[in-house]
């Protein structure tokens, strides 16, 4: 397994890291990504622990918390083996003080994750979205009050647009606090706008990047075809978790999925191996989540290390997946002063 830098911090992560949004199958939205139980839970983390794979990411919104359940009874008795990153803001209930990321919000969710995690630390914990209600001093304040007291190594966000990361590491170059060395965003070759803005942020800042649903909500699974059915019983059968996933144009996924198919035939690989070392290959990515339902699914997704698309390849994805910029991107680049796209 080859290991990365976590933005600028001096933590290292595996490229591919295990994301245990299918772990527990709790509430209707959950349903559609998986149903996996602790049996099967540790024995996935075997596989990822053989592979090198070592860093396991959760939420306590995932599956209202089961998931954070099985993911510490799955690695019991090795937590010195693992990292460990899971995420709060989003509700876990219907009280007016459970969703946010207030300091009263997290400091009980870290003690909340903490104990159906089995272990006394997280090392990375990330706001799940950008909380516009809650100040960015109160917040960035509370995270580095549970650095302080032991309880978290690192901290991220997660689906923050440019400014609300750029002013939370400012409040915290200006005091001296803790600062976000992750982003965990989505970014997949059907999702290239985390390029626009966030990328460049990115590498100015020192954040990594912490690649969720890489394989474009399902889409690059290599089961995706022209005039073929929806393979039963994924996340896009499922009208709840279709609905609410990234939406990109058929025929744009198409035009991806066609190229995917005769790189894959070169290389000798399977579509989401190829679309998984795209990813790979792009700067400021310091880890790509895997979503595995299976064993599998897992194994094969892993063989997407270990070799390198070439640069001819590179340039037929990326031609392939090109889509037209947002204002003020597309104007920026007619100043010829400034560099080219990333």
């Amino acid at each position: 397994m080859e290991f990365r830098q976590l933005g600028r911090s001096g933590l290292m992560v595996p490229a591919l890291s295990l994301g245990t949004g299918t772990f527990g199958g709790v509430g209707d939205f959950f349903k559609g990504f998986g149903s996996t139980q602790v049996e099967e839970a540790t024995r996935i983390v075997d596989v990822c622990l053989d592979a090198g794979l070592n860093l396991f990411d959760s939420a306590d919104s995932y599956s209202n918390g089961v998931a954070e359940e099985i993911l510490g009874a799955a690695i019991k008795g090795r937590r010195d083996q693992v990292l460990i990153s899971t995420k709060t803001t989003f509700p876990t209930g219907s009280g007016a003080n459970e969703a946010g990321s207030s300091r009263f919000r997290l400091i009980r969710s870290v003690d909340a994750s903490l104990k159906r995690l089995g272990t006394d630390y997280i090392d990375l914990y990330q706001m799940h979205g950008f909380d516009a209600l809650t100040p960015i001093e109160e917040t960035v304040g509370a995270l580095d009050d549970l650095v302080k007291a032991g309880k978290i190594r690192y901290i991220g966000c997660s689906n923050f647009s440019g400014w609300h990361l750029m002013k939370s590491l400012a409040y915290s170059d200006k005091f001296g606090l803790s600062r976000y060395v992750a982003h965990q965003a989505y970014y997949s070759l059907v999702g290239r706008d985390y390029e626009w803005e966030l990328m460049p942020l990115g590498i100015d800042q020192g954040v990594g990047a912490v690649v969720w649903s890489p394989l474009g909500w399902g889409r690059l699974t290599g089961k995706i075809r022209r005039g073929h059915p929806l393979p039963e019983g994924t996340r896009l059968n499922n009208p709840v978790t279709a609905s609410t996933g990234p939406q990109p144009d058929t025929e744009y996924l198409y035009k991806v999925v066609d190229a995917l198919d005769e790189v894959a035939q070169e290389a000798g690989k399977t579509v989401p191996q190829v679309a998984l070392n795209w990813l790979l290959q792009r700067p400021t990515v310091s880890t790509v989540i895997l979503g595995a339902r299976t064993e599998k699914q897992l194994i094969d997704n892993l063989g997407a290390i270990g070799w390198n698309l070439t640069t001819e390849q590179v340039a037929r994805l990326d031609a392939a997946s090109a889509g037209p910029k947002a204002y003020p991107y597309w104007h920026q680049q007619l100043f010829k002063r400034n560099p080219p796209p990333v």
